[in-house]
């Protein structure tokens, strides 16, 4: 298991908020609003992701806080960001995949023209990896648009789910276990 950043798996630790019940009964949500909007927890999140990132000539964010920590990363990289957005959030053409939540079904979209992806080096960010299912699905998607996806990298990780079998080969880092 890659764990990296010793300084931000402690600040989330330190900032992260525990919501009982959300967003049904019996789901203890995992609230990291507070790291992000804590300057040093941001900084240490960023500086642990950027790392992680390295060599990636792109940074795909996931809908909808990936695109805030991929925004940070590809600026502190000095590369591109790219939203991977929700179905129905970009004008055609996209480029699409379904996929399967743990509370339903869901599609990612990204756009099918003005963005060459083709042999780009591109890391994925997420802010959590449960089940695995959305990483998977961004995986595919931007394999599908000729990326060259070399690894992925989440602020927190629910091992008791299993996303990481989701993503298979996939390097991935995750700053923080719980």
């Amino acid at each position: 298991m890659n764990q990296t950043g010793a300084a931000a798996a402690e600040v989330i630790a330190a900032l992260i908020r525990e919501v009982a019940d959300f967003p049904t009964p019996g789901i203890a949500f995992k609230d990291l609003t507070p790291v992000f909007a804590d300057p040093a927890g941001l900084a240490a999140v960023t500086d642990a992701l950027a790392r992680a990132a390295a060599g990636a000539d792109v940074v795909a964010g996931i809908d909808a806080r990936g695109f805030l920590l991929a925004g940070a990363v590809a600026d502190r990289l000095g590369v591109g960001a790219l939203a991977v957005r929700k179905g129905g959030k970009l004008p055609p053409p996209v480029l699409s995949e379904s996929y399967q939540l743990e509370y339903g079904d869901a599609v990612l979209e990204i756009p099918a023209e003005g963005i060459d992806l083709a042999g780009r080096r591109v890391v994925i960010l997420d802010d959590v990896l449960a089940t695995g299912g959305t990483l998977a699905a961004a995986q595919r998607l931007l394999g599908r648009a000729g990326a060259e996806v070399v690894g992925a990298a989440v602020v927190l990780e629910l091992p008791g789910l299993g996303g990481r079998a989701a993503v298979g080969a996939l390097p991935l880092t995750s700053l923080h276990l719980i």
